[in-house]
């Protein structure tokens, strides 16, 4: 160094040596390891939330997807399995106003992670019937089943059957109804839906406030969008799951399936609904982990320090104290947090934007909740189709829309009254496009006695009693069997006996009816005609309408996801940040108890109504329905998601006329750098009455209460 001073002395001599703060040097390395720290923990805790989100949604969507089987295992109508898929809602609904206002002060991650274990154990619960409930048994008649004795269908004559076939039945009677009693075992499935929704409860309102209140401003839309993504993978593997699990037969492991006399495709059958639930606990309890790890609180990002609340919330909430926040954010205590929970329930709903976008939410969630608890059965009666073809497409469509919702919040810098806008929108446009789904059904399957007459002409009576006709006439049938046929004539017959076939060949699935006087038209005599186990299958456009049906569910999918992340970044920017987490538990309570809950069961009761043919359990009593009417059925599923929709999209059209009547024509537009006007977060808090960039406290109905 003394070397080179002496070199260019002239250099030294003209060079002004500066004081050097190391002080700043000290807060800027602090404050890039404090961002570094801030960045690495909130990625953490978004990877360790989106995963329980999956889990989440992997048990939930395959609940959805074994309510079919849920319904035949346990012989019960489609109205008492909706109470079964809302006791999830029930469940959520008993605890969720204490975990989201008393769960916000404690720690979050724990809370969750508590909740998980509670969610896994319920789980498990819902599977447990099948290891202590009898055997599956489905109607079949005795000529069906591998003997070496050859039964005909049609009894016309007793003494020809031997007597342990018919007198089997009724010498078992007693003994079969107390075993009737294990179908009451549908109690621990709905008893463990409700564990499952008491263990969820504290995952929405915890994990997404946590998010909102330690992630970077901007980053909050993309956040909670890419959590709310990996959320719609969950639903992808549950139907997977699902689709697998319902071609296994629900006694695999304990009877030989040799013996099965009936497919997946038979009406009848009941897939190993069980399997799924044992899985989908183990997935939750693993979810769990990684929360018992993270901290209670994250450093706050460098942007949020300096204030209490961001620069979109100070549009539309006021700040009394600026040290109001500050001394709520201290650990207070469980007294003093129960005194201030009426004050924080009564600012809320005096947030007239959070209630309406609130009554908005419900009733768009009774349309969607319904629509989806029932969609398998729908595509099942209506097209003859599996759901998890339909689920394959329509769940990565939803994916990619909420995804692009967060995405575009980000990318353009979207405001408050801009992401009430695309979220009209997105509703507006898809229930519009569910309306075609009316004009894409299939005509109703041709069964004789029941949509069609024995001579194959399309009628409308008493369906009970034209199950008989002269050609059955000297059959001793039962109108409560439920073992249908497939006749060469292409019309589906209830059972062997009905269509009146004298004799049959085979045995099982192989079996074959013949000399059937029922089947066949006027113009052929049905001396000789012969049908095979099974019904006939749907016309042949069936599939194409199926395809056109496939492709608008896709489109109004993905149109209805774009507006989910908006509406949520509307619920907390319109909201003040220390009431974030019990303003998501209020408008998830509501979600479940006024949607969540009455949706599936008046759905349910709504869809029963269209039935055609109902089971009959050993006992007597009606049991599940085996056929639907499809014109009906199609009416009645989307003409009640469309009107609710219809009455969603109102209350839509109210939130964003109250934002526009409380911002000025200078918050509508964003300048090149994101920022609004020339009206800074500061100026807003010190002028707020003055400000032309900001709502006037004269529209909001009262302020903030002092806590």
């Amino acid at each position: 160094m003394e070397i080179s001073s002496k070199e260019n002395p002239q250099f030294f001599s003209n060079t002004t040596i500066l004081p050097v703060d190391r002080s700043s040097f000290k807060s800027e390395s602090s404050a890039s390891k404090e961002k570094r720290s801030c960045c690495g923990g909130i990625k953490i805790f978004l990877g360790a939330l989106s995963f329980v989100y999956f889990a989440k949604a992997l048990s939930g969507s395959y609940l959805k997807s074994t309510i079919t089987q849920i319904e035949r295992r346990f012989d019960i109508p489609s109205s008492l399995v909706g109470v079964i898929d809302g006791s999830f809602e029930i469940g959520n609904l008993l605890i969720i106003i204490l975990v989201s206002y008393f769960g916000a002060k404690l720690h979050r991650p724990r809370i969750i992670g508590a909740g998980c274990l509670i969610m896994s154990a319920g789980t498990f619960l819902i599977a447990m019937p099948q290891f202590f409930m009898g055997r599956y048994q489905y109607e079949r008649f005795p000529s069906t089943i591998n003997s070496t004795i050859s039964i005909s269908p049609c009894l016309q004559d007793k003494s020809q059957t031997p007597l342990t076939t018919l007198e089997k039945p009724q010498a078992k009677t007693n003994a079969g109804c107390e075993k009737e009693a294990g179908s009451s075992m549908w109690i621990y499935v709905l008893l463990g839906n409700l564990l499952r929704g008491i263990g969820e409860t504290p995952i929405q309102p915890l994990g997404i406030a946590y998010i909102d209140d330690y992630a970077i401003e901007e980053n909050a839309a993309l956040y909670i969008g890419c959590v709310q993504t990996v959320a719609i993978i969950g639903p992808i593997f549950g139907f997977l799951l699902g689709s697998l699990c319902a071609k296994l037969f629900v006694d695999i492991g304990f009877v030989d399936l040799d013996s099965v006399m009936i497919t997946h495709k038979d009406v009848q059958w009941v897939g190993a609904w069980w399997l799924g639930y044992l899985i989908a606990g183990v997935i939750s309890v693993l979810a769990s982990i990684p929360f018992w790890f993270l901290p209670k609180h994250l450093p706050k990002p460098e942007s949020r320090k300096d204030s209490s609340t961001s620069s979109e919330q100070s549009k539309f909430i006021t700040e009394d104290n600026k040290d109001q926040y500050k001394s709520y954010q201290q650990q207070l205590k469980i007294a003093e947090m129960a005194k201030d929970f009426l004050p924080s329930v009564k600012n809320l709903f005096g947030n007239p934007v959070y209630t309406l976008y609130l009554c908005a939410s419900i009733i768009q969630f009774n349309s969607l909740i319904g629509m989806v608890t029932y969609k398998p059965k729908y595509i099942e009666q209506q097209y003859g189709q599996t759901s998890s073809k339909t689920n394959f497409v329509i769940v990565p469509a939803v994916a990619f829309g909420i995804f692009s919702g967060g995405l575009i919040m980000k990318k353009f810098r979207v405001n408050v009254l801009g992401a009430a806008k695309l979220s009209l929108g997105s509703s507006f446009f898809g229930y519009l496009l569910l309306l075609s789904l009316f004009a894409m059904g299939c005509e109703n399957s041709d069964v004789a006695g029941l949509t069609v007459s024995y001579h194959g002409t399309k009628w409308t009576t008493d369906y009970e009693q034209a199950l008989f006709s002269e050609c059955n006439s000297a059959c001793a049938c039962s109108k409560n069997d439920w073992d249908p046929i497939c006749g060469e004539n292409g019309v589906t017959y209830i059972s062997a006996c009905l269509a009146g076939c004298q004799a049959s060949n085979g045995s099982g699935k192989n079996t074959v009816f013949f000399n059937c006087s029922c089947v066949g038209t006027l113009e052929s005599p049905s001396q000789n005609s012969s049908a095979v186990v099974g019904p006939c299958q749907k016309g042949n456009e069936c599939p194409k309408m199926f395809l056109y049906f496939l492709v608008i569910s896709v489109i109004t999918s993905y149109t209805l996801s774009v507006g989910g992340t908006p509406g949520y970044i509307l619920l907390l920017r319109c909201i003040k940040p220390h009431l974030k987490s019990f303003a998501l538990g209020i408008y998830t309570l509501a979600i479940r108890v006024l949607a969540g809950i009455p949706a599936p069961v008046y759905f349910g009761v709504a869809i029963d109504t269209t039935c055609l043919k109902w089971g009959s359990k050993r006992c007597g009593g009606r049991g599940a329905c085996r056929l639907y009417d499809s014109s009906a059925l199609r009416y009645v599923y989307l003409g009640l998601t469309l009107v609710l929709g219809t009455v969603s999209i109102f209350f839509s059209v109210a939130v964003l006329w109250v934002l526009r009547k409380r911002s000025s024509p200078q918050d509508e537009t964003l300048s090149a750098n994101g920022e609004r006007g020339a009206c800074g977060t500061k100026s807003r808090k010190d002028n707020f009455v003055n400000s032309d960039c900001l709502i006037q406290t004269t529209y909001w109905p009262e302020k903030e209460t002092r806590l």
